[in-house]
């Protein structure tokens, strides 16, 4: 049996929402907007990741299930970025990078099945890193749109929940640790340079690219006393040891007080989508 729940979120987009949704700090909108961005073909690419390997090559059936689970997950997270991204499309935020990251995706899709596992896993790494700081930090949300709040913690309490579905697929597909390394720093290298591309992006559409408040939003969101790079630091670098588990280190109790928390911010559905 899956270990994992397939929840769909109670939020309605239709509406908007406003243009710096975070509290009106437009460094922290743009860089989240960025992240949303690149979600949709991002978490396509892990569902199609899996799904090639596990069927033919995953004897486990309980393993087999979360996977099952996982695409649902993915796909649901998925439907709702894309809502989000179609929001900021209307509201002047194209997706800048959104040919050279189809390109690079169509390039992955070419790769032997076991690359691409390594590299959903590298990605599922990132995700689960930053989803770990959204829940052990609720200042960084605190200020938000309810509703966009609303979804990150959501997207943020999913992506802990199968934190080590991909890792653990590619373990037993046969995957080996210089494999997953060298996908790991090539995936790192691409994730910044897209993820701080398209927030200049962004940053670029509102002329604030170059204001001081821009930088200082930056600085203090980066390296100050809860910044990202001190809690990122440490478990980015963990994933390098030959012996890294991504339940090394274990935050459900993050996951199931953000769930116990908001329970009526979503169902669970008993069908997994295709």
């Amino acid at each position: 049996m899956s270990t994992l729940t397939v929840r769909k979120l109670k939020v309605d987009l239709s509406r908007g929402f406003p243009r710096h949704w975070m509290g009106g700090d437009i460094w922290r909108t743009a860089f989240m907007n960025a992240l949303s961005m690149s979600f949709p073909l991002g978490e396509q690419m892990f569902i199609d990741s899996l799904r090639a390997v596990a069927a033919d090559t995953v004897a486990d059936a309980g393993l087999r299930a979360e996977v099952k689970d996982f695409v649902g997950q993915e796909a649901s997270h998925r439907y709702v970025h894309e809502q989000v991204n179609a929001e900021l499309a209307r509201q002047g935020y194209p997706y800048t990078l959104e040919s050279r990251m189809r390109w690079r995706v169509e390039q992955i899709a070419r790769l032997p099945v076991l690359d691409r596992v390594a590299i959903t896993c590298a990605l599922e790494h990132y995700t689960a890193m930053l989803a770990d700081y959204v829940l052990r930090n609720p200042h960084w949300l605190e200020d938000a749109d309810p509703q966009m709040r609303t979804l990150w913690s959501w997207h943020a309490a999913e992506e802990t929940e199968h934190k080590s579905v991909a890792f653990d697929v590619y373990r037993a597909a046969g995957g080996g640790y210089a494999k997953r390394a060298w996908w790991y720093l090539y995936a790192s290298v691409i994730f910044w340079i897209d993820t701080f591309g398209q927030t200049a992006h962004n940053l670029r559409r509102d002329g604030k690219l170059f204001a001081p408040a821009t930088w200082a939003s930056a600085a203090k969101s980066w390296f100050g006393r809860r910044g990202l790079a001190w809690a990122l630091a440490k478990p980015a670098l963990q994933y390098l040891s030959p012996r890294f588990h991504p339940w090394q280190h274990d935050n459900r109790p993050l996951l199931q007080m953000w769930l116990e928390s908001n329970d009526e911010a979503y169902r669970v559905i008993t069908s997994t989508p295709s």
